[in-house]
């Protein structure tokens, strides 16, 4: 965009090709919410795709969006990555490393996971001014914005490149090899909450999930919602199920009139509920 602002995501062969049982990808459906949601078509000019793998690569340049590889030498993360394996863990830091790249390069960004759909435009709700260093999406929102205690959500926030958040990246990258079974998103809040938001003077404002929802905590409001991340849940079968039947809320609430007083509510997550119960073999 004109302000250096560019929206990125990261996609692997799982989330861009089609098993047998289905007609959709996690990724087909993350390219429908431009389409669906309200005025953002515009917004996938924007749109990076980073693919780790060949696969998901040539499916980014069949579908003419604007695609970059980000191959690793001796990694294969073409396959489904379960939650918290070793290999899930490997290609979260690996972006992590990435996205400092860019903020080394001077660019903003909103960072976006596949499963999360975007229906308005966040950066009405976002702030675009250099006040905020840091906005990120939390699992459940507490009420107060500038609250520690809020529980992030790595997978959607902005961030502006400044020495500030290049520092913030280089540490948290940093503690990589010290983080032995964690999540980057759990050495994030780890560091948040031993203080490095005061040490950097980083200004972090963590998002409402009446705007900025996911399946841990729905938004209460189909008028407000902006982005709805299928978050607690473990396989991308079950999200690409639950994330279908939001879509169908979605439509559901788009076709009432705008002085309706119907009081809609979103479907429950079945799929990604019943996903914890059951045993996936991982390579932790």
């Amino acid at each position: 965009m004109g302000n250096k602002t560019v929206i990125i995501t990261v996609v692997n062969k799982a989330y861009v090709e089609q098993d047998v049982e289905s007609d959709r990808t996690m990724f087909d459906i993350f390219l429908d919410g431009f389409w669906l949601g309200e005025g953002i078509r515009s917004l996938i000019d924007h749109l990076l795709v980073v693919a780790v793998d060949r696969t998901a690569y040539d499916r980014c340049q069949f579908l003419k969006l604007n695609c970059f590889i980000l191959e690793t030498d001796g990694v294969d993360f073409e396959s489904e990555k379960i939650y918290m394996s070793q290999d899930f863990i490997k290609m979260m830091w690996r972006r992590t490393f990435f996205l400092l790249e860019v903020l080394k390069r001077g660019y903003n960004f909103i960072f976006t996971d596949t499963d999360v759909i975007w229906l308005r435009n966040p950066f009405i709700r976002l702030n675009n001014n250099k006040a905020e260093d840091l906005q990120i999406s939390t699992d459940t929102y507490l009420g107060d914005p500038w609250s520690k205690m809020n529980p992030i959500n790595t997978g959607f926030y902005f961030v502006k490149s400044n020495n500030k958040t290049i520092s913030l990246f280089e540490t948290w990258y940093g503690q990589k090899d010290n983080a032995k079974g964690k999540k980057e998103q759990d050495v994030l809040l780890d560091l948040i909450s031993g203080g490095i938001i005061e040490h950097l003077k980083i200004r972090v404002r963590f998002l409402d999930t009446l705007y900025f929802s996911g399946f841990c905590q729905d938004s209460k409001d189909f008028r407000a919602v902006t982005t709805i991340h299928a978050n607690c849940c473990r396989s991308i079968t079950a999200k690409v199920a639950d994330i279908k039947t939001t879509l169908s809320d979605w439509k559901r609430y788009k076709r009432l009139g705008t002085n309706s007083t119907v009081n809609l509510q979103w479907t429950k997550h079945i799929w990604c509920s019943k996903s914890w119960r059951t045993p996936i073999e991982t390579n932790v």
